[in-house]
C-alpha cells in the first residue's frame, strides 16, 4: 500500500451542516500510519500502513466507526466527497462530529498484512488497536460496527478489552450464520471461476448481483418488482433483472476482485467467543435481516461477559437497514452514545 501524505483540514471546509458549535473548531485528520501486530494466520509481526480518517472535535473523545466490507473510511462528508453514513456522523448528527471525533479505517487485505493467505476480523481490530496506539488515544469511548464492523468491534473487545469503553454493534454478530456462509460461498465461486477464465467483471457483477438478493428483504422485493416481465432482445426481462444489473456494474467500477474474495472470506472465518466480550454493549437488528437473524443477536446478548441490550428495529430493506433506516437509527445511537459519554 503506497503512503499517503497526511493532511489536516478544518472540518467547515470539507462539509457544511449545521452546527451546535463554531465549524471552525472541527478538524479533520487523513493519511497513513505504519503499525506493527501479528496477523492471526501468520506467525511473525508484520508493520502495515494503515489508511485513516480521524474527524470532529479536538480533543474529545474519539469514536471508532466502521462499516461493511464495501465501506471505506469515508464515513462522514468531506472535501469533494461523499460518506458513507453522512446522515448520522456529521456536526449536530446521531454520532455528533462536535462532540466527538470519528476514527475509522479502510479495511485491510492480505496483500496489505505482508501476504498471509487470509485476513480475520482480528486482524482488522489488531490494526485499529495499534492505530489507536500510534494516535496517541488512550481509549477510545466507543466502537460503533455494522455489519463486517460489528464482527470487527467485537474483536476489537475481546482482545483488547482495555482500549474501548462501550460496544454499539448493527447487523452483526458473534459468528456468520451457516446459511449466509453457504450464499458468500457462492459468491466467491462465481469470481473465482470469473479469475481463471478471464470474465472477472462479469463474474464479479454476477457475485454482486447474488448478494443482492441476502442484503434486501423479501418485503421490498415484492414491493418494488412485482410487475410482470418484458419481451425484449427475443426474450423476457423481469422487472427486478434491470436493478441487479445496475448494481453488478457499479460494483465493478469501484472494487478489486481479490478485495472482494478476501472481504467475503473473513467475514465466514469471524468466531468470537460473546463471553470474552466484557464492554457494556447496544445490539441492533432487523427482523428482515436474513444474513444476521435476530436469534443470533438474541444469542450473542445472552452470551455476552458484559450488559448488553437489544434494539430491535422493523424495516424491509433487511440487512441494508443499517444504511437505508438512518431516521430509525438516529435516536438509537444517540441514546446508545449519551448513556456511554454520562458513565464515562
Amino acid at each position: 500500500m503506497p503512503a499517503e501524505p497526511l493532511t489536516v483540514i478544518p472540518l467547515h471546509e470539507a462539509a457544511a451542516a449545521a452546527a451546535p458549535r463554531g465549524a471552525a473548531d472541527l478538524t479533520e485528520q487523513r493519511g497513513t500510519r505504519r503499525v506493527t501486530f501479528v496477523p492471526k494466520y501468520g506467525s511473525e509481526a508484520v508493520s502495515v500502513d494503515v489508511r485513516y480518517l480521524w474527524c470532529g472535535a479536538p480533543n474529545a473523545p474519539t469514536v471508532i466507526v466502521q462499516g461493511g466490507i464495501s465501506a471505506t473510511r469515508d464515513v462522514c462528508a468531506g472535501r469533494e466527497r461523499q460518506g458513507w453514513w453522512q446522515e448520522l456522523v456529521a456536526e449536530g448528527g446521531a454520532i455528533d462530529l462536535a462532540q466527538c471525533r470519528v476514527l475509522s479505517i479502510d479495511w485491510l487485505v492480505p496483500d496489505d498484512v505482508g501476504g498471509v493467505d487470509s485476513i480475520s476480523s482480528e486482524d482488522q481490530a489488531a490494526a485499529l488497536a495499534a492505530l489507536v496506539d500510534e494516535l496517541g488515544i488512550a481509549r477510545v469511548h466507543a466502537f460503533i460496527g455494522s455489519s463486517y464492523g460489528a464482527m470487527a468491534g467485537l474483536a476489537f473487545a475481546a482482545n483488547h478489552a482495555d482500549k474501548v469503553k462501550a460496544l454499539v454493534l448493527l447487523a452483526g454478530a458473534h459468528r456468520p450464520h451457516p446459511l449466509s456462509t453457504a450464499q458468500r460461498s457462492v459468491q466467491r465461486g462465481i469470481v473465482r471461476l470469473g479469475l481463471a477464465s478471464g470474465r472477472t467483471d462479469e463474474a464479479l457483477a454476477l457475485a454482486r448481483q447474488l448478494a443482492m438478493t441476502t442484503y434486501r428483504g423479501s418485503e421490498e422485493f415484492s414491493r418494488r418488482f412485482a410487475a410482470g416481465p418484458e419481451l425484449r432482445d427475443g426474450r423476457f426481462y423481469f422487472p427486478v433483472e434491470d436493478y441487479l444489473e445496475h448494481a453488478g456494474r457499479r460494483f465493478v467500477e469501484r472494487f478489486d476482485p481479490r478485495r472482494f474474495l478476501a472481504l467475503s472470506e473473513s467475514i465466514d472465518l469471524h468466531d468470537i467467543a460473546p463471553e470474552r466480550v466484557h464492554a457494556p454493549t447496544t445490539l441492533v437488528g432487523f427482523p428482515s435481516d436474513r444474513l444476521v437473524p435476530l436469534a443470533d443477536l438474541c444469542e450473542l446478548q445472552r452470551r455476552i461477559g458484559a450488559t448488553a441490550t437489544l434494539e430491535v428495529v422493523d424495516s424491509p430493506y433487511g440487512h441494508d437497514a443499517f444504511l437505508k433506516e438512518t431516521v430509525q437509527l438516529a435516536p438509537v445511537l444517540r441514546h446508545a452514545l449519551n448513556d456511554c459519554f454520562g458513565a464515562c
